[in-house]
């Protein structure tokens, strides 16, 4: 029981541990000079895929030559808006098939979309070929604020897609609107079979959970095989999440936070039908970007859930035991740089992205 309230109070480790955790890895930095980039996926013959906010999708050698891929599609780059997350196929090896999530404008304003492409390659140049947007959420609406979007494969094959609820809480209550859900998706960009409002004309079919904020992190436990997210709270309030099919998190009638003016949100912090997060931050570390440490590369780390910081400028590790936060260290303090994004790539190595105009992506090398 003591573990369980620490873990939801946001237990940050003592500087000594901080120290000893940090100084087992050295960076190294893969690629720089990207302009906000905002995720990375990794090729199977080697190599990465990066994309950047403004609607650039880069593929990045490993001695960093950057090549930029025509064929893109035409993103609402604005505030949070953009070319967001990237993700190769579990069968590109087949057919180079790759998915992004962007920011698409529409008279109806700007909501967020999924884009379907085959990466082709025609000596050193690279382009999408057959791309085609093959989901456009209904959470259009004007201003650049909370469009999401992290992707992820399930072990069917299917795409869970996150979309936040465009700086209107109220929508990520409204089960007819995309804003502020977790989606399933197949690989056609349809409803998933199986998704649990399947045939209820009161919510989208699309729809897995309800009541996020903005999930700007998502991935599958590797042991458990289920999707954990992690999303962005007001002032304080940023949650760690399990979301299981037909519920409902609460997002904005119950939150860890207070409104940017420092006024009570909602109904407080818990109340009957809503679930409750499984870790919260307060104050916030704005995260975005998430992955499980698997590598034994990182025997000290296995097990771990690491999460980008944006607003913290540090990488937080956290020890789990099953599903409770048991401690949290804050790792890159020294690097005083926005966390965008974090992965552990095939070869085993953890990776991270900067969010700056001099972006990089920087390999976590064990000592």
């Amino acid at each position: 029981m003591v573990l369980a309230v620490v873990a939801l109070l946001g237990f940050v480790s003592a500087p000594g541990q901080n120290a000893q955790a940090q100084s087992a890895v050295t960076l190294e930095t893969v690629a720089s000079g990207l302009s906000y980039p905002w995720s990375v996926a990794f090729l199977p013959s080697g190599g990465y895929l990066i994309t950047e906010r403004d609607g650039v999708l880069k593929v990045v050698k490993e001695d960093g030559d950057q090549q930029i891929v025509r064929g893109t599609p035409e993103v609402f780059a604005q505030g949070q808006g953009g070319l967001l997350d990237v993700a190769v196929s579990p069968t590109f090896d087949a057919d180079q098939t790759i998915f992004m999530s962007f920011s698409q404008g529409s008279p109806e304003g700007a909501g967020t979309s999924l884009y379907r492409a085959i990466l082709g390659q025609a000596g050193p140049e690279f382009e999408l070929v057959e791309g085609e947007t093959i989901f456009r959420g209904n959470n259009r609406g004007y201003g650049g604020r909370h469009f999401g979007s992290r992707l992820v494969f399930d072990a069917d094959g299917n795409l869970f897609m996150t979309l936040g609820d465009r700086g209107e809480a109220p929508r990520a209550q409204d089960t007819r609107d995309h804003s502020g859900s977790v989606l399933r998706l197949t690989s056609d960009g349809a409803p998933a079979p199986g998704n649990p409002f399947a045939g209820n004309s009161d919510y989208q079919p699309e729809v897995w959970s309800i009541g996020h904020r903005n999930p700007q992190s998502a991935a599958i436990h590797p042991e458990t095989g289920v999707l954990w997210t992690v999303e962005h709270g007001a002032r304080g309030g940023d949650e760690i999440n399990i979301p299981e099919a037909g519920k409902n998190y609460g997002w904005p009638i119950i939150s860890y936070g207070r409104h940017y003016s420092g006024g009570k949100i909602g109904e407080g912090t818990e109340k009957a039908g809503l679930e409750q997060p499984i870790h919260y931050w307060d104050p916030s570390i704005a995260p975005s970007g998430m992955a499980f440490v698997t590598s034994d590369k990182y025997p000290d780390w296995n097990g771990a859930l690491l999460v980008g910081a944006l607003r913290g400028q540090h990488l937080a590790k956290l020890t789990l035991d099953g599903a409770r936060v048991v401690n949290e260290e804050q790792l890159l303090q020294d690097l005083g740089e926005r966390i965008r994004d974090v992965r552990q790539g095939p070869d085993g190595f953890l990776y991270v992205l900067t969010d700056s105009d001099d972006g990089k992506l920087i390999r976590l090398q064990p000592k």
